[in-house]
């Protein structure tokens, strides 16, 4: 019995990141963000994030999905897999988006990308508190034009 109790919180906990990628980043749902994150969320290593090393409040959260979808509204985050601690869920994912806005000081190129990366979601009180991410970030300068 306490076996199936901890399965289904782990999988609850999975679920929680799916239903969060889906509303938050896939459908732009920001009125959403107290459901899933954490009142202090923490950038824990995003290397080239601004936010990187930082801790969130949920303003401060919402700002940063801005940011982003400045860039690429039409970001779309496809989850490939995802493996589940009692603290953790790790997920890999395919991003497409097109570049509809500035980078930096770079002009947007209403060019598409897609590639691959993974995150590690960090939990407290069964609320999303950060992340740990990696991506591909050449492989989108490439496809965007900014290096060869």
């Amino acid at each position: 019995m306490i076996q199936n109790i901890q399965t289904n919180s782990k999988m609850n906990k999975e679920n929680n990141l799916r239903e969060f990628i889906e509303e938050i980043w896939n459908k732009k749902k920001f009125e959403k963000v107290e459901k899933y994150v954490h009142p202090q969320y923490t950038v824990h290593l995003d290397d080239e994030d601004p936010w990187e090393g930082k801790t969130l409040n949920h303003n401060e959260f919402r700002k940063r999905l801005k940011f982003s979808f400045d860039s690429f509204p039409d970001m779309n985050f496809e989850i490939t897999s995802a493996i589940e601690d009692e603290n953790h869920v790790a997920i890999t994912w395919i991003l497409t988006g097109t570049n509809l806005g500035k980078i930096g000081e770079f002009p947007p190129t209403q060019k598409k990308i897609k590639t691959r990366g993974m995150s590690i979601y960090h939990y407290t009180n069964d609320l999303i508190s950060g992340h740990t991410q990696v991506f591909d970030r050449k492989t989108v300068a490439k496809q965007l034009g900014f290096i060869e």
